[in-house]
């Protein structure tokens, strides 16, 4: 059991690497995203959400392919599975449960959607602070002094 625990955090750890870079270098896009005022602010919004939701879910398959690349390096599934569909199953937490791990890797999976779990979160969390400063440089003062988007969405 330790040996799982062990290699589910290892490769949970580098999971988290991959994701710290990949969020350093989204947050810091969006930044010099903000810097420069937008003709069309919708557009700017549209093309900064693309953008950071592309870049993430790459990071996502990324951290799926380490997982499937653990998965066989140790032999935590049943000879002729597919390892990257495990991967994907696992890491979603979709749990079909078509695929079982073996015998003495049966925490791998849990640890594998653990990790998913909170690197869904973490996305999550830095899309909507991409969106807000988006939506921030986008705003224009009105005579009022309150800000306000174009279109009306008050901010």
């Amino acid at each position: 059991m330790l040996r799982q625990f062990l290699m589910g955090g290892a490769i949970s750890a580098c999971n988290i690497v991959i994701h710290a870079l990949v969020m350093t270098a989204v947050v810091r896009a969006s930044q010099t995203t903000a810097v420069k005022v937008a003709a069309r602010p919708n557009l700017l919004l549209i093309a900064v959400m693309v953008a950071t939701v592309s870049v993430l879910m790459a990071a996502h398959a990324s951290e799926v392919i380490v997982w499937s690349l653990a998965y066989g390096l140790v032999g935590a599934v049943p000879a002729g599975t597919n390892f990257l569909y495990f991967a994907f199953v696992n890491y979603t937490t979709l749990g079909y449960g078509d695929v079982v791990p073996v015998e003495r890797w049966r925490l791998i999976g849990p640890m594998t959607a653990m990790n998913g779990v909170l690197m869904f979160g973490w996305s999550t969390a830095v899309i909507f602070e991409v969106l807000r400063k988006a939506m921030v440089v986008t705003a224009v003062d009105n005579p009022s002094g309150s800000r306000h988007l174009r279109g009306g969405v008050r901010i």
